[in-house]
């Protein structure tokens, strides 16, 4: 056991660089710390626990960091831990890994327990709201699946999709020729819209609400809009309406991240210079000033803090907290080619280089 912990610390590699930032706990005032609790190198089955309690190993999440992918509990111990050898779909249920046009598709559970396999299939697979799609080979349609494999249904878009989104058995999608639509759980479009007024058209990002009631578009280049979409009524009602519009001053000729956080009573998404906060109640918005490029998000800004991973170069990346609205109260710079985050209540966990690690955000 010595000789092998021994050989976890010479591969861990960029282990040194969290220790020196989250070596104590480090606070996000009011009272708030963020307190390390475990490291984890996704070249060993030997975590390193910092502090704090067991968490009893229940919950599981998903990381994609490098050219390593899996899931891992919240001991830090690894459920699956791969190296990728072609694409990877993946999600806090279902993976998949796939070729360029795969003939048979294996779709596996978090537990690395085969769920199904797709014969013939004609696409490649995504992973939305606990639900199984294939994308088609050209972007530009859509299959539902059920547990089994049996399609459920299939919606042709009449161009490539951009971005794509699903929620409360509801699916929003964007395309390369500006159109917004949004598909019931059967297939059937119940909204569609172009919010024009660009020169280039093209929709590049899109989220929808956890109840289905709004979604938010990133749309056009020349001039690119953030558009906050919200529905009539009750839920039978299948109209949206524009609620809040509002020029970027300059755009992306890429995906950009765009999201619902803190209970969908906020929209965050990425714009030039920073991240751009909606508050839905107020209608207002507000920018958030950050140097460098987004390269990983808290989607879900829970308890008044959102934290967000930004790149300045090759190497160097940064973990940042936000108070909300639009207060930056923590950046931790760190050196690493790739970065993940990913968030579950008071539980957060981010990676860099080859290593994992876990922290607990506690009132003090």
């Amino acid at each position: 056991m010595a000789k092998g912990k021994k050989k976890w610390w010479l591969g861990a590699g960029s282990v040194i660089f969290i220790l020196y930032i989250f070596a104590a706990p480090r606070p996000i005032p009011p009272e708030t710390v963020i307190v390390p609790r475990w490291l984890a190198s996704l070249e060993s089955d030997f975590p390193v626990v910092l502090g704090g309690e067991p968490g009893g190993g229940e919950g599981i999440f998903p990381f994609e960091l490098g050219n390593r992918f899996g899931y891992a509990d919240t001991d830090g111990r690894f459920h699956v831990n791969k190296t990728k050898e072609g694409y990877v779909a993946l999600s806090e249920k279902y993976w998949a890994e796939y070729s360029g046009e795969p003939d048979a598709i294996d779709i596996m559970d978090s537990s690395n327990t085969a769920a199904l396999r797709i014969e013939n299939g004609t696409g490649y697979p995504l992973f939305l709201d606990n639900r199984i799609f294939l994308v088609g080979k050209y972007q530009n349609s859509l299959t539902a699946l059920d547990e089994k494999g049996e399609v459920l249904w299939t919606y042709d878009f009449a161009a490539p999709i951009t971005c794509i989104d699903a929620a409360s058995g509801l699916l929003l999608a964007g395309s390369v020729d500006g159109a917004v639509e949004l598909l019931d759980a059967e297939g059937k479009r119940i909204f569609f819209f172009v919010p024009g007024g660009s020169r280039l058209p093209v929709i590049a990002g899109c989220a929808i609400s956890r109840n289905g009631s709004r979604f938010g578009i990133i749309s056009g280049v020349d001039d690119q809009r953030f558009l906050l979409f919200e529905r009539f009524g009750d839920r039978g009602n299948r109209e949206y309406r524009v609620i809040y519009h509002e020029f970027l001053d300059e755009g992306f000729r890429r995906p950009v991240f765009i999201s619902f956080i803190d209970g969908d009573s906020r929209v965050i998404f990425e714009r030039a210079g920073g991240i751009g906060v909606h508050t839905i109640n107020s209608r207002s918005g507000l920018t958030v000033e950050l140097d460098g490029e987004i390269a990983a998000i808290d989607r879900e800004g829970s308890g008044g803090l959102f934290f967000a991973v930004t790149s300045q170069s090759a190497l160097q990346k940064r973990l940042v907290a936000i108070r909300l609205p639009g207060n930056v109260v923590m950046e931790a710079p760190f050196k690493s080619r790739d970065a993940f985050f990913y968030r579950e209540g008071s539980r957060l966990y981010a990676g860099g280089g080859n290593t994992l690690a876990s922290f607990e955000l506690e009132k003090r």
